[in-house]
């Protein structure tokens, strides 16, 4: 595990004085009390960089070692190439492949499911699944709906193939379900591209339709990955999901019937970094001695698309 975070800290008290909020008012709605923000000239690849380089180092790996970089991301520092070479190029890696995967907030689930699945084909032996995100970049600062959500961050994975012994649980990836229904793109999406309007453009969102969703949605894949494992939620150690707004992760948790303790809750200082949120998550929890080897973590996600999706993972 390994994550990078931006050095600035805003919190919801700056934030009210400059558009017509408080902290209070945020706080009660979203679980939010600060954000980092990307300083200028700090790129989406100066930050997965440094959570790769974070996860290299934890995992007792070379950059050598790697041969495929999946980067979740819906900020990327070019239309093209992938920030994903750009990291690649930084960590001196000129063997394999790396590109982009673009879910939005479900991105990190999308970008394991998809290395796993890489790895079991034979494609690769080790990757860096990176969620990196500068969404400050992407927000309208006078929209105080969504400017108050939204902050930078990063985090990544190393995942490698590896021999289990005899008799022993499966480690690793265990199940993941994916989904995705783009009837749902009005209500969450940015209002340019280089197709459309040839401008980056800004985030908008209907924020009630999307809570609606998300909560319903969690259930529908994280209901599949149970049967697919054969485990139930008394089985999971440590629910990790997108750290989008804290009703949302507490609607979730108790539809699905994990206790509040077994909640791994980082929005508070984080808010919503998107593809990042979950292995930032991670990284916070394993680094402070919650996770432990051996332990079922749940992970789940929704965003924009709508896409959504969910891995159970043995640590």
């Amino acid at each position: 595990m390994g994550s990078a975070l931006p050095e600035r800290v805003l919190t919801n008290h700056e934030l009210a004085e400059m558009v017509d909020t408080s902290h209070e008012w945020i706080h009660s709605r979203t679980g939010i009390e600060a954000r980092r923000i990307a300083a200028e000239g700090e790129f989406t690849s100066h930050l997965a960089e440094r959570a790769a380089r974070a996860a290299l180092d934890h995992a007792g790996r070379e950059a050598r070692d790697v041969d495929l970089i999946v980067l979740a991301t819906a900020t990327p520092d070019n239309t093209f190439p992938s920030t994903a070479v750009e990291v690649q190029s930084r960590l001196g890696i000129e063997r394999g492949a790396a590109f982009d995967l673009h879910a939005v907030c479900s991105g990190f689930v999308y970008a394991l499911s998809t290395a796993d699945a890489l790895i079991a084909q034979g494609l690769a032996e080790r990757a860096l699944v990176i969620g990196a995100e500068t969404f400050s970049r992407i927000l309208d600062w006078t929209d105080r709906t969504t400017c108050v959500l939204f902050g930078d961050g990063a985090g990544a994975v190393v995942l490698e193939r590896a021999g289990g012994a005899a008799g022993a649980s499966p480690r690793g990836v265990l199940a993941s379900s994916l989904r995705s229904n783009g009837t749902h793109k009005d209500k969450l999406y940015v209002d340019g591209g280089p197709s459309s309007t040839q401008t980056v453009g800004h985030l908008r969102m209907r924020g009630q339709e999307v809570f609606r969703f998300a909560v319903s949605a969690t259930v529908d894949v994280v209901e599949t990955v149970f049967a697919k494992a054969g485990v139930t939620a008394d089985d999971v150690a440590w629910f990790v999901p997108h750290q989008a707004n804290k009703r949302i992760i507490d609607a979730s948790a108790k539809k699905l019937g994990i206790a509040p303790e077994k909640v791994v809750l980082t929005v508070q200082h984080h808010g919503n970094t998107s593809a990042a949120s979950i292995p930032l998550a991670l990284a916070e929890a394993s680094s402070d001695g919650r996770i432990k080897e051996g332990d079922l973590v749940l992970l789940e996600a929704m965003g924009g698309g709508f896409t959504w999706g969910a891995s159970l993972v043995r640590w």
